[in-house]
């Protein structure tokens, strides 16, 4: 069965400066709600997720934002976060992928997978699309990503390095 992933601008954005986003759609199918598009093309000219998803290989993975119920518009998070979660409600097969803190308590109130950017990197090197995650979280950490020594350390050993 394929992985089926919906990914909020962070990971996108970071992944894109880290040099990283080659891989991203070989994990399995990726949809980047439009809202999330929209705000990555609001960024700098030279921003690589903005040129990626201007590019085929990210232009195809665009889709129409779903409907907002109230309840998670309450949660006042950012229009990609909630266009995400909102695919995710929808779609219970797609695992959001979210780095914000608040935007990871709603999807765990409504009962949705996700994981951050550190577990992409991390599953990208268990399929071997990257040699070793480290270097990676280091151009993450480098490129703005907010994560403590401890978390990566935990994530690269249960990468076994």
């Amino acid at each position: 069965m394929t992985e089926r992933w919906v990914i909020n601008a962070s990971p996108l954005i970071l992944l894109g400066k880290s040099g990283q986003l080659d891989w991203l759609p070989k994990l399995g199918r990726v949809i980047v709600p439009a809202a999330v598009a929209t705000e990555i093309a609001a960024g700098a000219q030279d921003d690589p997720a903005r040129n990626w998803l201007a590019s085929e290989a990210g232009r195809c993975l665009i889709q129409a934002d779903m409907p907002v119920t109230d309840d998670l518009r309450a949660w006042d998070l950012g229009a990609g976060e909630t266009a995400v979660l909102a695919w995710a409600i929808q779609h219970p097969e797609h695992e959001a992928i979210l780095d914000d803190a608040a935007a990871r308590a709603c999807a765990s109130v409504y009962h949705l997978r996700y994981r951050g950017t550190l577990s992409l990197v991390a599953l990208a090197k268990k399929r071997g699309f990257i040699s070793a995650c480290r270097p990676v979280f280091s151009k993450l950490k480098s490129a703005g990503l907010f994560v403590t020594d401890h978390l990566i350390e935990q994530v690269a050993r249960a990468a076994n390095e």
